[in-house]
Parts: C-alpha cells; structure tokens; sequence
C-alpha cells in the first residue's frame, strides 16, 4: 500500500515537475522523495500541508493517506491484523462520541 506516495507522485507529473524542483520545495533530498514517492520512507507530517497547499489536496485526504499508510506498514505481516484494527476502530468510535 502507498496511497500516500503514488498520490504524490501522480500529481508531481501532472504538474510536470521534476523531483529536485520538489524536493527543494520541502527542503529534503531528492532521493529521500523518491523513496516516499515509491513508499520505502514515510513523508514527515510537517510535508503535509506544505504539498497539500502545493498541489491543491483537500489536507484532510492527504492526511488520512499519510495515516493509512502508517498503519498499514506497521500491522501488514501481522496475523491479527484485522482484529485489532477493528478493535482500534470501536476504541475511536467511542472517543468520538465522548466529544
């Protein structure tokens, strides 16, 4: 899963724009936004607003993918994977209701 980096990537090119014109944008290494881009590292959450603005994303997608990406990387190999997401899922449902 790499929501996240192929949505980057996608508009990156639509907007035809070279790697080292964006990575200088956010003030990271050119290689470092490739391997993002392909979902070998994750973007810092202070580059979301930042390529949100830039490219014209709703924040909060792009968040929700920066997220999911996340915890898809961390529960992938996990047997019980699905379990304790939706264990976490009923957990956040009830925290929203107590707001």
């Amino acid at each position: 899963m790499n929501k996240f980096g192929d949505l980057i990537r996608s508009k990156r090119e639509e907007k035809e724009m070279l790697l080292r014109h964006l990575s200088a944008e956010l003030d990271i290494d050119t290689a470092m936004l490739s391997k993002i881009e392909r979902g070998e590292k994750i973007a810092k959450r202070e580059h979301i607003e930042p390529l949100a603005k830039l490219f014209k994303i709703d924040y909060d997608e792009l968040f929700s993918r920066w997220l999911a990406d996340q915890v898809f990387q961390l529960v992938e190999n996990e047997g019980q994977a699905l379990k304790a997401l939706k264990i976490v899922q009923k957990e956040l449902k009830t925290l929203k209701k107590n707001f």
